[in-house]
């Protein structure tokens, strides 16, 4: 089995472009789609275009869940953007997508945890809000009860991969249109790529044990900078420009 995997689109229409043509340069027809495809200062309405026609196996976001289901006044900037740009049909789509699924009976997809689509299942962040690598003990904890061999998250943004102790595999593929963000759970911290290109993995069964090939590709990132600057959020501008946060 050969599949690619892409994950925090984030309304980065660009990115998802050069992406699925650097996918099919590839020769790979299957993708699996981890969430957070809306919600940045871009264009949500051409993402979740492009997503409705690629055929892939999905499940939802945080953002994706926090633009469909939130009320205006509790969202933040960039969901309220992203659910003034999407058509009913395209909200009704990510209302109806999985918390997580399996995918061909190998592969176990979610977004954040098994538990929770805004929690760091790689990651751990200090009080003094510096991220960095959990604990083994603690990632395994959270895949206990998975009987996949190869478990796939993403929401950290970053391209990883963890082979547990048992031989099963946890990959994050990074994110296509997101290189960088600030958050404020559980510590404010700020979270940055170094890379303005647009990331996802392929992973390959072909060798009897699962194999992953990080990709970066790259595209107009200065485009989706200057939109995101023109809709008023300069830090998504300068992680798109840069993949820093200056």
């Amino acid at each position: 089995m050969r599949f690619a995997a892409i994950a925090d689109v984030h309304g980065n229409y660009l990115a998802l472009e050069a992406v699925l043509a650097d996918i099919n340069a590839q020769g790979i027809s299957d993708i699996v789609n981890l969430g957070d495809m809306v919600s940045g200062p871009m264009d949500a309405r051409r993402t979740v275009e492009i997503m409705m026609g690629m055929n892939a196996t999905c499940v939802r976001g945080n953002h994706d869940r926090y633009v469909t289901d939130w009320a205006l006044d509790e969202m933040y900037p960039s969901d309220r953007l992203a659910h003034s740009q999407l058509e009913p049909a395209q909200m009704e789509w990510l209302r109806a997508l999985p918390f997580s699924t399996i995918y061909r009976d190998e592969v176990y997809l979610c977004h954040a945890t098994p538990d929770d689509d805004n929690t760091y299942w790689m990651e751990a962040v200090t009080l003094e809000g510096i991220v960095h690598m959990a604990a083994i003990e603690t990632i395994e904890e959270k895949a206990k009860g998975i009987t996949q061999p190869l478990i796939l998250c993403a929401h950290t943004h970053i391209a990883r991969a963890v082979r547990l102790r048992d031989g099963r595999m946890i990959v994050n593929p990074g994110s296509v249109g997101g290189p960088g963000y600030r958050d404020v759970a559980p510590y404010p911290h700020t979270l940055e790529v170094g890379t303005p290109d647009a990331c996802y993995a392929i992973l390959d069964s072909g060798s009897g044990r699962w194999q992953v090939t990080f990709r970066q590709v790259p595209y107009d990132h200065q485009a989706m900078a200057a939109l995101a600057l023109q809709n008023e959020r300069p830090e998504w501008a300068s992680a798109l420009a840069m993949g820093w946060i200056r």
